[in-house]
This record gives C-alpha cells, structure tokens and sequence, in this order.
C-alpha cells in the first residue's frame, strides 16, 4: 500500500503525545470528553489497547492474544511506559504487509498501525481537554489521522464508538474537523 505518511514515525509522534499529557494527569477521577469515562477510564482503555499489540503482531488469534492479558496495575504511568514500549517494539519487528487478526477481521499490519496511531492520537486531545493540557496534537499527525476518519466520516457514529459528528464548516481548522467526525467539539469549554 502507497501512503505518503511515515506511520512508523507518526506512531512515537502519537505516543510522545499522548505521554506528554499522561504526565499532566492530578487528577485521575476527572471527567473527560466521553460522558462514560475518567481519565483513569481513559488511560486504561489506550493501554490496554497497546497491551494487545505484540500478541496480535506475533499472529495470535484475539482469543489467544485475550488469554495473555493481564489486568492494568494501579500505576498507570508505569503501566503506560511498559505497554507502550512493548507496543513500539513490535511495530518495529513486524512487515507492514504482515496479516493481523483482529476482533472485526483480517488486516494487513500497516492498516492497523494506522488505527492505533489514530486512536492514541484522538485520545491524547480527549486526555488534553480532560486535564488542562495543550490541546493543539502536531499538525502532521493530525493530517496523517485525518485520512483515516475522513473517508469514514458517514459511517463513524453508526459503529457505537462515537458520537454523533459535530457540524463544522470545511474552512474549520483541520484539528477541529477531525475531531468533529469523531463527535468531539473542541469549541465547547472544557
């Protein structure tokens, strides 16, 4: 697959994001942009989901990679630092063009590569907004995410993994178009 972004760089872009405003956390019981999760909700989910990365680029199945799982510690922080290295590393030793078993189907590494840069990336401006932290993420990832959740933008909201996009207008700066597909209004106050 041709794709003019450096998925491999963006990836330690996201994280670097993201571990940036982990490091802002005080307070773990705050609410965030998902009316269902704190911030100890959401941090949890975007580890968790790099616990799963090693397993499934090493070709397990989604039920092996389940039974090699083990529960998030209370350190979070350090929990963070320990998944997301394993996850970097596994990016690092696997071909793009590797078949990933993933709980909705068969995909090439590369395609699910770009869906966990996108989701770190969304979840480092949720974890921003929810903490205080600078919420402008670089203009290249976002580009980069963009061509992700664009081409879905119709059909997001349908997979009950977001929220209804928010209208925006196209001159909207690319950040605030991006995260409105995804249901986020980042014009709201936190």
């Amino acid at each position: 697959m041709t794709d003019e972004y450096d998925w491999m760089a963006l990836q330690k872009m996201a994280f670097r994001e993201f571990a940036s405003r982990l490091a802002a956390v005080t307070d773990w019981d705050a609410p965030t942009p998902d009316d269902d999760w704190s911030v100890r909700d959401l941090v949890s989910h975007v580890i968790e989901e790099q616990q799963w990365v090693p397993h499934l680029l090493a070709g397990r199945t989604v039920e092996q990679a389940a039974n090699s799982i083990t529960p998030l510690g209370d350190d979070l922080v350090a929990e963070w630092d320990l998944y997301s290295f394993a996850a970097a590393v596994a990016w690092h030793d696997t071909a793009p063009d590797t078949i990933v078993s993933l709980s909705y189907d068969r995909v090439a590494a590369h395609d699910y590569l770009r869906e966990q840069v996108s989701d770190v990336a969304i979840h480092s401006w949720d974890l921003a907004r929810a903490v205080g932290a600078p919420e402008e993420l670089d203009p290249e990832l976002v580009a980069a995410v963009w061509t992700v959740f664009e081409p879905q933008k119709d059909t997001l909201e349908a997979t009950g993994l977001y929220a209804a996009p928010v209208p925006l207008s196209d001159d909207a700066p690319l950040q605030s178009r991006l995260l409105a597909v995804t249901g986020r209004d980042d014009r709201v106050a936190a």
